[in-house]
């Protein structure tokens, strides 16, 4: 298998599901059915895939000893060996200048984001993920930075278009809760999980238990209050946004019960793929959202 191929592979497309919050300025928008909208989101989500696919190649290469011994990661393109490090650096400064020249073609306010997120990304990748604490609010404030390009992608096409703040809210809480299932998974599957991270040394179990039910609970609330918040409600010209608290509650409900009963949650991506429980959910979810937005 040529080099190529292992430096996509090394790029962990199956995590790209991550980029969809990209989606969700177009969505709760209302231009879903706005064909220049949706390419230009579509751009955006393109964009986005590449420079989390160069995060993940600088990761890589950062953590590549630790990753060899690692029972997992060890199979992995770089630190297997099949990808040669000075072939992942090169490939990562090509695509990530892709990216960015990309991105400047999008519009000017999603270049600057998108600096932004490679910036944050790479201290997260050197420093902030040996921090606790701070090791999961970076991947927190990357979903945000995600969520917010999204919307700067629209603006020159509409620049009256915004992202609610309670929705950014939601999401913050909802990727800290994610980050601290898969913080927890680390520590109960792993014999000495400090040595697989340094961040760990500074979790217990117990800690990160709470860190957990705080930020589910934040995530459901913080939703709540935006379905029904007076210039959501303004703008959408409905109440109904509430019928789908229901629908995000269960998937929460069902993803705990995944972790806590199942011992899962090391791989949020793998289970929002795989997990048929939660894809109708998700699925649900969507559909139900859609139909508020554009048929009732």
């Amino acid at each position: 298998m040529k080099q190529p191929v292992y430096v996509f592979l090394g790029m962990r497309p199956h995590q790209w599901t991550k980029n969809l919050i990209v989606f969700a300025g177009l969505i709760f928008s209302q231009n879903l059915g706005d064909g220049q909208m949706v390419l230009k989101a579509v751009q955006a989500f393109l964009v986005f895939c590449a420079m989390s696919g160069v995060i993940y190649l600088v990761n890589d290469i950062a953590d590549i000893e630790k990753d060899k011994l690692h029972e997992q990661k060890r199979n992995r393109p770089l630190p297997s060996g099949r990808l040669k490090v000075s072939t992942a650096v090169v490939a990562s400064v090509v695509i990530g200048a892709l990216a960015l020249v990309f991105s400047l073609y999008i519009g000017r306010s999603f270049f600057i984001v998108s600096v932004i997120f490679f910036a944050l990304n790479f201290f997260y990748s050197f420093l902030f993920k040996r921090i606790v604490l701070l090791d999961v609010v970076s991947i927190s404030l990357s979903f945000i930075i995600r969520a917010i390009g999204g919307v700067k992608a629209l603006i020159d096409i509409d620049p009256t278009i915004e992202l609610s703040p309670w929705l950014l809210i939601c999401t913050l809480f909802l990727s800290l809760f994610l980050a601290f299932c898969k913080r927890r998974h680390e520590l109960v599957t792993m014999e000495n999980a400090a040595a697989h991270r340094e961040a760990l040394a500074g979790y217990t179990r117990s800690l990160v238990d709470q860190l957990v039910s705080i930020s589910a609970a934040g995530a459901i609330l913080s939703y709540s209050i935006y379905t029904i918040w007076p210039d959501t409600v303004e703008n959408f010209g409905t109440t109904d946004l509430v019928y789908t608290i229901p629908l995000v509650l269960l998937g929460v409900m069902r993803y705990l019960y995944l972790v806590y009963s199942e011992e899962k949650g090391g791989s949020p991506s793998e289970i929002l793929l795989s997990e048929r429980f939660i894809l109708i959910v998700v699925f649900l979810w969507v559909l139900l959202v859609v139909a508020i937005f554009y048929v009732f």
